[in-house]
């Protein structure tokens, strides 16, 4: 059957059911979109790249580059969608949805942070100015997921914006995002008046308020009446993770542009290497040539590790000097128009392999080719860490770490002391994305996922064998699920041992 939902406004959905057995989140992937007239972006910067001030950025109907108003529209009415299945049983009431997006954070008084904005918010609409509210409101008189999307803003203001910049207002938060209306922040506190009733459910994220200020000041009150009439906020985070879970081909583009990107800036890097070199150098290096290819940012602060100190994991200081014969572990990514990637290799400044670091790396490379075979639908990431974790132990036992003889109550104790990490993590708009969902969940079509195997001995090991000790190796790429063969996004990125001594010995 076809079945057609008009939402306020703006656009018309159109989903096929075969069946009435069929899963919702089968059926939400018919989902296909026509969008009506766009409004006119008007003829002046915004708070945010827009068709008409960056059009080497992004194309008319685009909110942020590759991602359109249809895009953004879909996935709030999927949202929508979701939560009229889990709203099965409430018959008569509307329902509120409330995100917030980030503040503006500060280093020291008035210097501030980049601004970056939350995620879950930026999802759902595209909108990267602080300070702000979406609303999805379901439509008296509808079905959901029939519903309207309201933007609340920070007011234009000129004294404000000569200091920090424009800001889109109103009338541009609706032409850029195709939201159905826009306000000011400030008449949010009208919204809020009409919500503490008995008969509107709100779904808002009330354990983690991502903005402390616009919380307190309309969010905890409303949320402190709600409790005493036993009219309980709910939980939305968990249901946007779910959406986000799964790419769209628009997504998957951004995603394997982040991956080129990154890789290209591996090679670079690798080729720069020389001995000795400054973490510091090879740092900044690497973010030079991911954000010379057009990324935004890195994706978080990079582990440049020389010598030893790759056996700490989150080893962030790169402040030390990387000696000749020792290898440096660089795990790395961008973020590209929203979507990031996660690399690390690890390779010889000078050029050039040891048989004891030959031996090691190997034996990750292995381990590692052996996990992304296993990416497929239906096993899941915890099936995959099982794997990684019996490969290790052999590979360890192989190379005299372990012992040949060792007790199988023992044996995975062991294996984690070496690799204390999992072996991958979801990855989309943030770096350890969707963190609600279990890695215990059958892999599908369109996830994003990390293979990320590593052997650590530290250099006061005395249990390891000698030539072993200071030595860490891990190996990660970026991992699209298909229905065949996984698609590797990060592919680009030399980790083979013939590849790696050839550009890390160029001369340029």
């Amino acid at each position: 059957m076809i079945f057609r939902v008009r939402t306020e406004k703006a656009f018309t959905l159109t989903w096929c059911v075969s069946s009435p057995l069929v899963c919702v989140s089968c059926a939400l992937r018919r989902f296909s979109i026509q969008p009506a007239q766009q409004k006119k972006i008007p003829n002046r910067y915004l708070g945010q790249p827009s068709p008409f001030t960056h059009p080497h950025l992004l194309k008319p109907g685009e909110v942020t580059p590759g991602l359109s108003q249809v895009e953004y529209a879909l996935r709030r009415h999927k949202l929508m969608a979701l939560i009229q299945k889990e709203a099965n049983g409430w018959d008569g009431l509307d329902h509120t949805v409330i995100l917030l997006s980030n503040p503006t954070y500060y280093m020291s008084n008035d210097i501030p942070y980049v601004f970056h904005q939350n995620t879950n918010f930026l999802y759902l609409c595209g909108f990267q100015e602080p300070d702000s509210i979406l609303v999805l409101q379901s439509i008296p008189g509808k079905a959901l997921p029939s519903h309207k999307s309201i933007l609340f803003v920070p007011r234009r203001d000129p004294n404000r914006e000569l200091w920090d910049g424009p800001r889109s207002g109103t009338d541009g938060a609706i032409a850029l995002t195709g939201v159905d209306e826009a306000y000011t922040i400030e008449e949010f506190r009208h919204l809020v008046a009409k919500l503490k009733g008995e008969s509107n459910i709100v779904w808002y994220d009330l354990a983690k308020p991502v903005h402390t200020e616009l919380h307190s000041d309309y969010l905890q009150p409303l949320a402190e009446i709600k409790a005493r009439n036993k009219n309980h906020i709910q939980r939305i985070q968990h249901l946007v993770q779910n959406l986000r879970l799964i790419k769209s081909p628009a997504e998957i583009e951004r995603m394997k542009i982040a991956g080129r990107v990154t890789a290209e800036a591996f090679t670079e890097t690798m080729f720069a290497s020389k001995s000795p070199v400054d973490e510091a150098f090879l740092y900044a290096k690497f973010e030079f040539e991911c954000r010379a290819r057009g990324a935004d940012i890195l994706a978080y602060p990079p582990v440049v590790a020389g010598g030893n100190r790759s056996n700490t994991l989150h080893y962030v200081k790169n402040n030390q000097l990387i000696k000749d014969g020792e290898l440096v572990l660089l795990d790395g990514g961008c973020e590209s128009a929203c979507y990031v990637s996660d690399i690390t290799r690890t390779w010889p400044v000078n050029g050039r392999f040891t048989k004891p670091q030959a031996d090691l790396y190997q034996a990750v490379l292995d381990i590692q080719k052996s996990c992304l075979s296993l990416c497929s639908p239906g096993i899941s990431l915890e099936n995959v860490y099982s794997l990684m974790l019996s490969l290790i132990g052999q590979k360890l036992k192989d190379l005299g770490v372990l012992n040949s003889s060792i007790t199988e109550s023992h044996f995975f104790k062991a294996v984690r002391k070496y690799c204390p990490h999992h072996v991958g993590h979801y990855l989309g708009m943030d770096v350890h994305d969707t963190p609600d969902i279990s890695r215990s969940l059958p892999l599908q079509p369109g996830m994003v996922i990390t293979i990320e195997p590593g052997i650590y001995i530290p250099e006061d090991d005395m249990s390891a064998p000698e030539r072993f000790r200071g030595i860490g190796v891990r190996i990660e790429d970026d991992v699209l699920i298909t229905e065949g063969a996984p698609l590797i996004l990060s592919a680009d990125c030399p980790k083979e041992i013939y590849d790696i001594e050839q550009i890390c010995g160029r001369k340029s």
